[in-house]
């Protein structure tokens, strides 16, 4: 697993971390994204989907699970703020976009973290003491032998 932080602060540098992510990102890519509220994963996830063409507003969803998107890939962003449980998740379908050859962003994927495929690319975002912010990034993937491996940059 390899795993990078980054403390930033201003919008800009999440938007830029976000843009780098998207460049490394392929078909069937899985992106979890958790921290408490306010600390950046929408905006995240709206700089991660404009990296990758999508030229719609991206906006957490208050009614429905899970928004899709067309970009150089299909974009598909679920919110799972309002998901107590495992079992929920499942109810919406949320692991068939694994699948459909596009990015899956999951907000709040601290909510249901056995959803997501092993070989997911998980964000935290945490409040520092001095009042930044840090965005970790640990990235996975699988080897023909299906154990987890450092992604190669």
């Amino acid at each position: 697993m390899a795993t990078t932080a980054t403390i930033t602060l201003h919008e800009q540098d999440t938007t830029r971390i976000a843009a780098e992510l998207a460049e490394r990102l392929e078909p069937g890519s899985v992106v979890g994204l958790q921290g408490g509220l306010g600390l950046g994963k929408t905006v995240f996830a709206k700089a991660l989907a404009a990296a990758l063409g999508v030229e719609d507003t991206v906006t957490s969803q208050s009614y429905t699970m899970v928004a899709e998107y067309e970009g150089r890939l299909p974009f598909f962003h679920a919110d799972l703020y309002r998901v107590r449980s495992a079992p929920e998740v499942e109810t919406i379908g949320l692991e068939e976009y694994f699948d459909r050859g596009g990015v899956t962003v999951v907000e709040w994927c601290d909510r249901a973290p056995e959803i997501l495929p092993p070989d997911a690319v998980v964000v935290s975002f945490e409040l520092t003491e001095g009042g930044t912010r840090r965005i970790t990034i640990e990235e996975r993937t699988r080897n023909a032998h299906d154990s987890l491996e450092p992604r190669q940059q």
